[in-house]
């Protein structure tokens, strides 16, 4: 009878532990979206940068640079570092005009944390979209710690009229999940 309740006992716990990653169980929410620790223009809607999304090992975060602020970065590099006019220029004309998101994901495996497996899709208030990305550009993630991989994607943005916010979601296609975010674009 011990043996029994001893290999249910050990069934269920093993069960119960595969079941804390479920492709495709879908994210809680926060009752208001949340502001990102590391970018102030993001909001994270879903609940996927805290211990609960560590636990699981998938974790997708955004971070967001406007188009003034990657121009002040220009510009102080070019005072640090002396460069000359033709290679201010060159990485002036290389600026997005809608500003730079990073896409960064980290995964249990390097296979896992591959970025083809993420979509993009990008849009206004109104429900027009402004950015549609079927895929990321693929590669495996790099070690990060413990059993995480990590893979970073920087993408040029859609420029906006004005100040306004972007509903941003991505769909990760090997978890099955969706991260939603809102970001105050400029």
């Amino acid at each position: 009878m011990k043996k029994y309740f001893l290999l249910s006992l050990l069934l269920t716990s093993t069960l119960a532990a595969s079941a804390q990653y479920m492709a495709g169980k879908p994210r809680k929410k926060y009752t208001f979206p949340k502001k990102d620790d590391e970018s102030t223009y993001v909001f994270n809607v879903t609940k996927n940068t805290d211990e609960d999304a560590e636990v699981d090992a998938c974790v997708t975060r955004v971070a967001y640079l406007p188009y003034t602020d990657l121009l002040a970065q220009i510009n102080e590099l070019k005072r640090i570092n002396s460069w000359a006019d033709t290679t201010y220029q060159r990485r002036l004309t290389q600026l997005p005009a809608g500003g730079q998101l990073t896409v960064t994901m980290y995964r249990r495996g390097a296979k896992n944390a591959d970025p083809a497996y993420l979509s993009l899709l990008a849009k206004n208030k109104a429900g027009e979209e402004l950015l549609n990305l079927p895929e990321l550009t693929g590669g495996q993630g790099r070690f990060w710690n413990r059993d995480l991989y990590m893979s970073t994607r920087t993408i040029p943005f859609v420029k906006v009229a004005g100040e306004q916010d972007v509903f941003l979601t991505i769909n990760d296609a090997k978890t099955r999940q969706n991260f939603e975010y809102i970001i105050k674009a400029q």
